[in-house]
């Protein structure tokens, strides 16, 4: 199946098992493309999907910030920003993964907020 590289990848059309590796590609593919914000459309549902891009989001070293979709999507829906190539991650980051980094950046949105 040929996808378009364009920021939005739609997951309904995928069994759960093959969601990592289109994921790892997609991110890979837009990085080189320098599209540094990525939407991954995995649905509501039970949050099977939700979790595996989750997962993979946190452990990539060129996720700079991941978190819910903030339109009518909802938790339907993931977005990245992503490090590209002329932004590439700091040391730091690629040690320490997107998590530490996306905690930092939702304590810096929300001081209030505590994860």
């Amino acid at each position: 199946m040929q996808l378009d590289i364009d920021g939005v990848l739609d997951l309904h059309h995928f069994k759960p098992r093959e969601v990592p590796d289109l994921v790892r590609e997609y991110l890979h593919e837009c990085r080189r493309r320098d599209i540094a914000e990525v939407r991954i459309v995995h649905g509501k549902g039970k949050g099977v999907l939700r979790a595996i891009v989750q997962d993979i989001l946190a452990q990539d070293p060129h996720v700079l910030a991941y978190g819910p979709a903030m339109d009518r999507s909802g938790w339907g829906a993931t977005v990245a920003r992503l490090h590209t190539a002329r932004t590439p991650p700091s040391p730091r980051t690629a040690e320490t993964g997107a998590a530490v980094e996306r905690k930092r950046f939702w304590q810096k949105l929300w001081p209030w907020r505590r994860n």
